[in-house]
């Protein structure tokens, strides 16, 4: 178990004996750690503003009010992954470390499946530079879903001379944001290599039922491949 799982699972299991404590000795054989391991993740957890209280004494140590704390959120990888961009697309803002914090809060707070699911979504956003507002259109929402079910898709693409081509099948890898515009990073079938698609000249778009192969970073953009992931929990 990792330490994010870890931590995740030992609040969970305080609020469960809530309101009996539980040691740090029988914490730590639960978990198979260390007792000073367990001490140093019930530190970070109240850090974090986990409201864990220690009891000294015989019979003492570590509980939770069951009443403060949350199950785990029902937040979707897709929901993560906009408050990660949003944060990272904001540049610097007023409490943007709170809004960091938070972030890290709702991580490691989300199911296992849906913070892997995150973790994966987030890896194939990029945000190279400052970008400007998009449109929320029926494409976007094509190309969102594509993306994040990693399914081909078919587009009508106008470049930036007005040439318009049809029926491009495009395997999605993720999106990059950079010199303004946001675009669509992935494998087109029609020139047999790795291109973008500048999201405001995808004049149509349509999903095919089809699931595009997995395909690394390095084969879709090199600059892509070489950028900074957006952080996350976990």
């Amino acid at each position: 178990m990792n330490r994010t799982d870890r931590l995740y699972a030992l609040v969970e299991l305080l609020r469960s004996a809530a309101p009996r404590a539980r040691s740090a000795r029988n914490l730590a054989d639960q978990f198979e750690v260390s007792v000073r391991t367990i001490e140093r993740d019930i530190s970070a957890l109240q850090e974090s503003g986990v409201p864990i209280w220690a009891t000294p004494g015989p019979g003492g140590g570590y509980t939770v009010d069951p009443a403060m704390t949350l199950p785990p959120l029902n937040f979707t990888p897709e929901e993560a992954t906009a408050i990660a961009i949003a944060l990272a697309a904001g540049g610097e803002i007023p409490f943007g470390e709170a809004g960091r914090t938070a972030l890290h809060k709702i991580g490691t707070a989300m199911s296992a499946t849906g913070r892997d699911g995150a973790r994966e979504l987030i890896s194939r956003i990029r945000l190279l530079e400052s970008v400007g507002e998009l449109d929320r259109t029926p494409v976007l929402g094509v190309v969102e879903r594509a993306v994040a079910e990693r399914r081909v898709i078919d587009l009508d693409y106008e470049d930036r001379d007005g040439a318009r081509t049809q029926g491009r099948l495009v395997e999605p890898f993720g999106l990059a944001g950079y010199a303004g515009h946001w675009y669509l990073v992935g494998w087109c079938r029609s020139r047999r290599g790795g291109r973008t698609f500048r999201l405001d000249r995808i004049v149509a778009a349509h999903l095919t039922e089809e699931t595009a192969p997995a395909r690394a970073a390095e084969q879709v953009s090199t600059s892509l491949a070489a950028s900074r992931r957006l952080p996350f929990a976990g």
